[in-house]
């Protein structure tokens, strides 16, 4: 696995906001995602594309998360799902073979990277799933 510094632009997303103990995340993934998948057709969103989770510094043991998907244009709240984006600017990035339990060493790669390199990171995280459980990791640059 391999890092590196790209720039990224923004892109909208359709997201459900919430927070979870880190040994509650795949449940509350799931959950999430099936209620976006129900809701998201009928949304005036545009066109899909690939899921996503934006996500913070946790806090004590609780990660506060965006679970979603990337959407075309902004559109209004429909209930618990909201408009929001993936953001613009310099980020560091990392491309992650292989299923999603494999998430928690890439992310630690990453940030090994990022203070090796003497790099600031911002606080804002984002992956951004294939669909073959490869994921691209960023995490944005102060």
């Amino acid at each position: 696995m391999t890092c590196r510094v790209v720039t990224t632009e923004r892109q909208l997303t359709a997201v459900i906001k919430t927070a979870s103990p880190f040994d509650k995340i795949p449940e509350v993934q799931r959950t999430a995602r099936a209620t976006l998948a129900a809701a998201l057709p009928s949304l005036e969103t545009g066109a899909l594309g690939p899921t996503c989770t934006r996500w913070t510094r946790p806090t004590g043991s609780v990660l506060a998360m965006e679970i979603g998907c990337i959407v075309s244009r902004d559109f209004p709240a429909h209930g618990e799902i909201v408009s929001s984006d993936l953001p613009a600017g310099r980020a560091v990035h990392l491309a992650m073979k292989g299923g999603f339990e494999n998430l928690p060493r890439a992310w630690e790669t990453l940030f090994h990277w990022l203070q090796e390199q003497k790099l600031t990171a911002a606080g804002i995280n984002w992956e951004v799933y294939g669909t073959t459980g490869n994921a691209d990791l960023y995490a944005l640059l102060a």
